[in-house]
């Protein structure tokens, strides 16, 4: 288990000025690869996420709870694919193209549990909550159906607490401390979707 890649992002108008009307509409999950294995430069982490980060929408993102956004590296084959065969468009994203802050590999939604302790480097992290995808990560991908295939195929992701500050380079091995082990990220995502199958609650 690694840490392949470090993102960050501004935040800035998620459809662009030549939409005037969706102007408001802001966003910083648009993120581009800071440290990665090709240039593992060293990256700031603090208790709020990584040095450079911003969020636009704290009440979904961002602050003490959900500092960093992991994503398994593992689902980018799936996401391609996806993407290729809706959008009539050859896609290969780049690692920070989900909104995520680390990218990974070697650690699924299936191993993660929520209170898990990840070392990362020199760096400690708890295991919060998945990420759950709104509209904004349609209009990233250019999918409109990309926040339903990422809550249905459970590639969701997590969000970390950051427990101990410092610096962190990719290409660093990651450590699983098991918690209590009693809800993984997977089991809440079937949660979730039970929920929006209930509450008809899909975009």
């Amino acid at each position: 288990m690694r840490l392949l890649s470090i993102s960050t992002g501004k935040v800035m108008p998620l459809f662009g000025n030549h939409h005037p009307d969706y102007q408001s509409v802001a966003s910083a999950i648009r993120k581009k690869s800071v440290s990665n294995l090709e240039d593992p430069l060293p990256v700031e982490i603090y208790s709020l996420g990584v040095k450079g980060d911003e969020q636009a929408d704290l009440s979904a993102h961002g602050g003490i709870e959900k500092a960093i956004y992991v994503y398994p590296a593992e689902h980018y084959a799936f996401w391609n694919e996806l993407l290729t065969r809706e959008t009539k468009k050859s896609t290969v994203l780049k690692h920070g193209a989900i909104g995520e802050n680390f990218t990974i590999e070697g650690l699924l939604e299936t191993e993660v549990f929520i209170g898990d302790k990840l070392l990362i480097g020199d760096l400690e992290f708890v295991v919060v909550k998945l990420r759950e995808p709104c509209f904004k990560f349609n209009a990233t991908l250019g999918y409109k159906g990309a926040a339903k295939a990422m809550v249905q195929s459970g590639f969701c992701g997590w969000y970390l607490r950051v427990l101990k500050t410092g610096s962190v380079a990719a290409g660093v091995q990651i450590t699983i401390i098991p918690g209590a082990r009693d809800t993984s990220i997977a089991e809440q995502n079937r949660n979730l979707i039970q929920h929006r199958n209930q509450q008809d609650l899909w975009e």
